[in-house]
């Protein structure tokens, strides 16, 4: 059947809502590209800059501008930064986290102005931090995360803010270990909540950034009465974990006064028996009016989950031009392998998305969702299924490769595959040999990097990785508090070890960067990013697994360093083609940015797990 919204259970709600005020627009300073406010240049989350210093025909020239040290300064017990972090630049200032501190940079010399020390059981989140300007009497802040926490500093300084919350933070109660998102005088706070976790609520959460006295909650699960809550059986709903709101980063329409909350699966995820139904707001997009928290609009993008296939990032937000009408849209990836394109005012697809029957469990007492919605024209940016053919071979990668792959299926057992969102197998009792080959994998194909989009050619840009996962279902102990539970091998992915890396075991690619025309939801192009080193020349471009996304500039650059190859690298954004890369010292897990410098040059900056890196043309 064709996929229809589901706004029919809102009725005329939509019709009734009052219209949201139009807020400020950026100042000069973010639209010229001299600064960098947000985790993704913009509350649009866009990841795009208007700069064009740096061009196709100088890329190349690119050197190493600074470093700085993101290692803790503690001489015992250090703590390690594995950093995810994309920095802010306001005002001619940089603010990041490292280690065990939140500091602020010259973003020219990548000297350091100020540090603040993070003290608690909890560090600083590592990917992020944000900006709130102030108002009159009470100067800017710089806002972090450290688990249970949210720390308001001095932008100036670096000290505590003692005026909000409690002499400068506020408990959280639910963690979360990303970037807040303040829009206006409001801070917009997600939360992870794994098993175990104290609580378990997964609502996005605001406060007031003057004070921090909470603004609203947003129940991801929702409560008696409210809409959606039919779709959980029983008492399901009741403490339930996971659809929780996760995501490094939110997205707002500034002129609607729509903030995006990407909700995750429920917890446990593989095992669904006890929770029959869709479970709204799990593996939802929800749109909320930012000024008060109430919902406006949701698209679930997988039906009672069981393969932790979260939307992980929220959507970019953009503008389509069809036939002279411009549509606001909105781009959002879940792990799954798919890219929704939405109307961001209502959330009715763009382009269709049918509702296609999918395979059913035989776990006992799971019942699957007999349909999932799939985009018709947009196709899956990442593998969702696997044949024994696409099994590599010494042809494709290496006679090392391939026979361990081999030997890997082999011991596998019965594999089965039965498309997108096939249901883990069934062992009763523990007993048999089924085993599920789950594509994209575990840690999906699209990850939390998000969406790209170059307005100027309404190009959106994704990467996503591919390793497909093992796994299948069998009962559990007495007293446990699910009846079945999902095992896997260990190793439990699709991939062995070759030399210091570990390969997938089907044919390459393992990694690409997909472009997508916005205005048709057609792929435009798709490439393989990353190499691997250890395979014979002429075999090395198989693309690498990663996580984080692509910068895009209005010179028709990108700039990537998602794979585990260790490089960044820059692309030309109407084909894919590679203009330029360098060697990082460790992996650069996560999104670059860029922005212009008081000295008039163009810096783009990445950080390479331990150490900023910063270039600039010479």
């Amino acid at each position: 059947m064709r996929y229809s919204q589901r706004l029919i259970l809102l009725g005329g709600l939509l019709a009734s809502l009052p219209l949201a005020p139009v807020w400020a627009q950026a100042p000069d300073a973010i639209s010229s590209g001299a600064e960098w406010p947000h985790y993704r240049g913009n509350l649009s989350g866009t990841g795009y800059s208007p700069l064009t210093q740096i061009n196709a025909s100088n890329v190349d020239s690119l050197t190493e501008a600074w470093t700085y040290s993101l290692l803790s300064t503690a001489s015992e017990n250090p703590r390690q930064p594995n950093s995810q972090v994309t920095p802010i630049v306001v005002d001619g200032i940089m603010y990041l986290p490292a280690a065990d501190r939140v500091i602020a940079l010259d973003p020219v010399t990548g000297q350091e102005l100020w540090s603040h020390n993070v003290t608690g059981s909890s560090a600083a989140s590592r990917r992020g931090v944000s900006y709130w300007p102030g108002e009159a009497g009470t100067p800017a802040r710089i806002l972090y995360t450290a688990g249970r926490r949210l720390v308001a500093l001095d932008a100036a300084s670096g000290e505590l803010a003692t005026d909000f919350g409690q002499s400068g933070e506020i408990d959280l109660l639910i963690p979360y270990n990303s970037v807040p998102m303040i829009f206006e005088n409001t801070v917009v706070i997600g939360a992870n909540t794994p098993q175990g976790a104290a609580g378990g609520i997964g609502n996005a959460r605001a406060f007031d950034a003057r004070n921090g006295e909470k603004v609203w909650e947003f129940n991801s699960v929702p409560q008696p009465g409210e809409l959606g809550h039919d779709t959980w059986e029983g008492d399901s709903w009741i403490g339930r974990l996971g659809a929780n709101a996760w995501p490094f980063y939110f997205t707002v329409d500034e002129q609607r006064g729509l903030l995006y909350i990407p909700l995750a699966s429920p917890i446990p995820f593989a095992y669904g028996g006890d929770r029959a139904g869709t479970n709204l707001f799990a593996n939802s997009l929800v749109a909320v009016d930012i000024r008060n928290g109430d919902y406006a609009w949701h698209f679930q993008t997988i039906h009672h989950d069981l393969w932790d296939h979260d939307p992980p990032a929220p959507p970019a937000l953009f503008d389509i031009e069809q036939n002279g009408v411009s549509i606001p849209a909105l781009g959002v990836t879940t792990k799954s392998g798919y890219l929704y394109i939405l109307n961001r005012e209502t959330g009715e697809p763009i382009y269709e998305v049918e509702e296609r029957a999918m395979p059913a469990s035989e776990v006992p007492g799971e019942q699957t969702w007999p349909t999932q919605p799939i985009p018709v024209l947009t196709p899956a940016l990442a593998r969702v299924s696997y044949e024994p053919s696409d099994l590599v071979t010494a042809a494709d990668t290496s006679a090392e490769h391939a026979t361990a792959c081999a030997e890997l299926v082999a011991s596998r057992g019965e594999i089965v595959n039965d498309g997108p969102f096939t249901p883990w197998a069934y062992r009763p009792q523990g007993q048999g040999n089924k085993t599920t080959l789950l594509f994209p994998g575990l840690t999906g194909g699209p990850n939390w990097g998000g969406v790209s989009v170059d307005p100027d050619s309404g190009y959106l840009f994704v990467f996503s990785g591919d390793v497909g996962s093992f796994g299948w279902m069998e009962e559990t102990e007495d007293g446990a508090d699910f009846p079945l539970q999902r095992r896997g091998p260990r190793p439990g992915n699709f991939d062995v070890q070759i030399g210091d890396m570990r390969l997938p075991c089907q044919k390459p690619p393992w990694g690409t960067l997909s472009a997508i025309d916005s205005s048709t939801g057609k792929l435009a192009w798709q490439q393989p990013i990353g190499v691997t080193e250890l395979l014979p020349a002429g075999k090395q471009n198989t693309g690498r697994p990663g996580r984080a996304a692509a910068l895009v500039t209005a010179s028709n650059l990108l700039f990537i360093a998602a794979t585990d190859d260790n490089r960044l690298r820059a692309l030309r954004s109407t084909n894919g083609e590679q203009l330029w890369e360098t060697s990082l010292p460790n992996r650069g897990n996560a999104n670059p940015m860029t922005y212009r410098g008081s000295d008039g040059n163009q810096y783009v900056v990445i950080s390479a797990t331990d150490t900023l890196m910063s270039y600039r043309l010479p």
